[in-house]
């Protein structure tokens, strides 16, 4: 199979840096990196994807049963990494991808040396001693909204994630790149995200690691971040000046700024 075909691959910025790999969130594509690719590609090798099901991914790529847990998209990312032979490189995980990355660092270790969370969470629903931000009943309900009626599930939710009310623009675009995503392979990726629970996985990371929160952000509160800064020894977590679920796009300066910070810091 053609890797690179299949996740529509693309690479840019500086060959002879560093590999920086940016992996997207549910629902949006590698397009939603495009603010944060110029502050990269002078010194970094830029490497973006789409998850199949995704922007322009291989859509006969797809097995329900492999994306049925994280670790077939873990499998995607380390078979990505092979395919362009990246050795040390840094995984840029939004959201559900920040998860993913973890996974796919413990099954590569070679190929991915350093990772950036961004927003992210190992568990939405709550715990005895943990918040994940969602009771059971309330992802529940989420998912069966999303399955009866994908469209307009993504027209009501996109803009809560997004946040940034007072800039609809940021929420437009968030439920256009929901919209253009195949809402049966949505539905699974859907499922795959939301009853995940990678809190044990976390212990297992051993590289640097740098995560960024909001200052508010629906699907991933700050409880979620300082749980995720605790579980991974020698973690930096930053709170940005920001707010919603997706910084790079609604603050990306100052979600820049800190990314290029770390990097720096790894040389």
């Amino acid at each position: 199979m053609d890797i690179e075909r299949r996740n529509n691959v693309t690479v840019t910025g500086n060959p002879q840096g560093r590999a920086v790999v940016l992996a997207h969130g549910f629902g949006c594509d590698q397009n939603m990196w495009r603010l944060t690719v110029p502050a990269l590609a002078e010194d970094y090798r830029v490497v973006l994807f789409d998850y199949v099901g995704a922007g322009r991914s291989d859509l006969s790529a797809f097995s329900e049963s492999r994306y049925a847990s994280l670790d077939g998209y873990a499998r995607d990312v380390v078979e990505v990494c092979e395919a362009l032979d990246l050795r040390d490189a840094v995984f840029v995980g939004h959201s559900v991808s920040a998860m993913i990355g973890v996974l796919a660092a413990g099954t590569a270790p070679e190929r991915i040396g350093a990772l950036v969370m961004i927003a992210p969470s190992p568990r939405y629903i709550d715990d005895p001693g943990y918040r994940g931000g969602f009771s059971a009943e309330d992802i529940d309900e989420l998912l069966e909204s999303l399955e009866s009626n994908y469209l307009g599930w993504s027209a009501a939710m996109a803009p809560v994630i997004m946040g940034n009310a007072d800039r609809p623009e940021l929420g437009e675009e968030l439920t256009n790149s929901f919209c253009a995503t195949d809402p049966d392979m949505a539905r699974v990726f859907a499922r795959t995200t939301f009853l995940s629970d990678s809190r044990d996985d976390l212990k297992a990371v051993t590289v640097p690691t740098l995560i960024l929160e909001c200052t508010q952000d629906v699907i991933a509160p700050r409880e979620v971040g300082a749980f995720v800064h605790q579980m991974i020894a020698g973690s930096k977590l930053v709170t940005l000046d920001a707010t919603g679920h997706c910084p790079h796009l609604s603050a990306p300066e100052a979600t820049n700024g800190a990314i290029t910070d770390f990097l720096a810091r790894l040389r």
